[in-house]
């Protein structure tokens, strides 16, 4: 990871915690749960950045290596990973979406 992409990811990954710690003052204070749920959609969002960043990072490098490498294997290893990656991704989308549909 280039050290500029690192240092945005560090930071994001900070704030990130910083919401999290927040949030567990909120329940610990029993704050109204729906300002709780607020900041909980609020953390998965930053979390959900961060992790765009990393996705884009990774393409940028390490796929573009694999399919420039001319490596079968390696370009085959590379499109598996992705498609793992994005259905982990996907599930966890749907999921959100489901428990939106639900409130």
């Amino acid at each position: 990871m280039k050290p500029e992409l690192r240092s945005q990811v560090e930071a994001r990954l900070r704030r990130a915690a910083g919401q999290v710690a927040g949030i567990q003052r909120m329940v610990e204070a029993d704050r109204y749960c729906v300002d709780v749920l607020l900041q909980i959609a609020a953390a998965r969002a930053a979390l959900d950045q961060v992790g765009k960043l990393v996705l884009g990072a990774h393409v940028e490098s390490c796929v573009a290596e694999a399919f420039a490498s001319g490596q079968p294997a390696e370009r085959e290893r590379k499109v598996a990973e992705l498609l793992e990656v994005f259905t982990r991704f996907g599930a966890v989308a749907r999921a959100e979406a489901q428990d939106d549909e639900r409130s």
